[in-house]
């Protein structure tokens, strides 16, 4: 099992001072979530399921993969990923850009997470369509791995289209992982079809089986023997005899959350780190 840290859930004040931790402490891997703005209106801002607004206006927004390039050069093993990158918010070759940087600058230590969002405000202020999201960020995943991949490439789709254009420099990693997040339908599919991995909303083992059954019977009509990895949210767990459950389930990632103020995020990992054996077992691909 691989274990993951949630900066996104912490001030942005301490996300140094915890990603340098998670890296010495033997942590997999690190996480930021992203949006690009925020509207005023509320009324665009009631989180699907509820009835309130999930987000704040005033809340500090940054550019994850920037901000992870910094971390990069603050690290030496820990793993930079995006839980998750809107990634069709852009032209493909903006979010391929920051992406094989952070790669290149990190040594090869780039996750890319992408998502397809649940708010308009940020699309309706960037002039993009929120309601062909979804098909916009299939075409775009398609679009990338082209660039990241072949010497010149030409694209005419539905929402991108380029004369033939080189793209240098390539990802370090021979196939930069991209992992679906979401949990719709839409998303499954996404993750099973498109992607090389899933990454889930919080759960417990309960929870998370209907999810995983969907994604094993996609994966499995998909026919696909390619690598494939499961990340899963789990902030509550209860030990480390849990964490075999996960495992039995096909998880191989799991990002967790051992503190509940996040002045005590670097003295809560490293306690976690010690129970279970994260120095010891802990995997950078």
């Amino acid at each position: 099992m691989r274990f993951g840290v949630p900066l996104g859930l912490l001030h942005p004040a301490a996300w140094k001072d915890v990603a340098v931790a998670a890296d010495e402490l033997g942590f997999e891997s690190v996480w930021l979530p992203e949006h690009l703005v925020f509207a005023t209106d509320l009324s665009l801002a009631v989180y699907p399921g509820t009835d309130r607004p999930g987000i704040s206006p005033v809340t500090p927004l940054f550019d994850a993969p920037a901000y992870l390039c910094w971390l990069a050069g603050l690290t030496s093993r820990v793993r930079l990923g995006t839980a998750v990158h809107l990634y069709a918010l852009r032209h493909p070759f903006v979010s391929a850009r920051a992406f094989a940087t952070l790669d290149l600058v990190s040594g090869g230590r780039a996750i890319c997470g992408v998502g397809a969002g649940w708010y308009p405000g940020e699309w309706l202020a960037a002039g993009v369509d929120f309601a062909t999201r979804g098909p916009r960020l299939d075409e775009a995943i398609e679009v990338t791995r082209q660039l990241w991949s072949e010497p010149v490439v030409a694209h005419s789709g539905r929402f991108f289209a380029f004369p033939e254009v080189a793209f240098e420099p390539k990802p370090v990693q021979e196939r930069l992982p991209i992992l679906a997040g979401g949990e719709s339908a839409a998303a499954l599919r996404r993750a099973a079809t498109l992607c090389d991995g899933w990454i889930s909303m919080p759960h417990t083992l309960p929870s998370i089986r209907p999810r995983l059954d969907r994604l094993a019977a996609l994966r499995s009509a998909h026919d696909s023997a390619d690598p494939f990895s499961v990340t899963v949210h789990a902030y509550s767990l209860a030990g480390p005899e849990e964490v075999g459950g996960w495992e039995s389930l096909g998880v191989d990632r799991m990002i967790v959350r051992p503190w509940k103020r996040g002045r005590d995020a670097v003295a809560r990992l490293a306690e976690f780190a010690g129970r279970y054996g994260i120095g010891d077992r802990a995997v950078v691909d």
